[in-house]
């Protein structure tokens, strides 16, 4: 038979009874790591969704201008005649009907109106940028500041062109901004001598 006995040898402390906490200086120094990771992570976050509502507007802009100019540019090629009311309104006669574009600069929108009823076509325009340009069989701008201007444009245009700045702005972006300025359409049915 055997017999065995303890040894006297007592073991170390840390064999013992195995460390089951961390320090405070652990503590301290995780914490702080954690709090630069979750500060990357959030402000990473607010950048992506600050970016994609910046893009969003862009992009929102840049349809309802594309949209706007096509419908613009067929009506002003078809037109056989024109008339001013005013250097932001303008009527062609396309087919033998009236086709109204205006701007109203109390909603800040640019308008298509037909018998059948009105088209918005851009909203959010700068205040002030909004402007069409006339210009004669020779290329050369005509003014439309007064009736009179107004009056000897609705002979002598040939050529129609549009240029605004349109803006979006959400509460937590900055403002996006888009300049549009049309090519000159030629009023392709309407007869107009040097």
């Amino acid at each position: 038979m055997t017999t065995s006995t303890p040894s006297p040898i007592r073991k170390p402390a840390a064999a013992r009874h195995p460390r089951g906490a961390f320090t405070l200086v652990e503590v301290m120094i995780g914490a702080t790591l954690s709090s630069f990771v979750l500060a990357a992570v959030l402000s990473t976050f607010l950048f992506m969704g600050r970016s994609g509502a910046n893009l969003s507007n862009y992009s929102d802009m840049e349809t309802q201008a594309r949209k706007a100019l096509e419908i613009f540019a067929e009506d002003v090629r078809q037109a056989s005649a024109i008339t001013w009311t005013s250097s932001t309104y303008v009527t062609l006669t396309v087919n033998s009907a009236a086709i109204a574009f205006t701007y109203d600069s109390s909603t800040s929108t640019f308008y298509r109106r037909t018998s059948s009823g009105t088209q918005t076509l851009i909203t959010g325009i700068t205040a002030g940028t909004f402007a069409f340009k006339a210009y004669n069989v020779a290329g050369t701008e005509m003014a439309l500041a007064t009736a009179a201007n107004l009056t000897a444009a609705g002979t002598s245009t040939k050529q129609l062109q549009i240029s605004l700045e349109a803006s979006r702005t959400t509460r937590t972006v900055a403002t996006a901004t888009n300049l549009v300025l049309s090519a000159r359409y030629i009023l392709r049915n309407k007869i107009v001598t040097a």
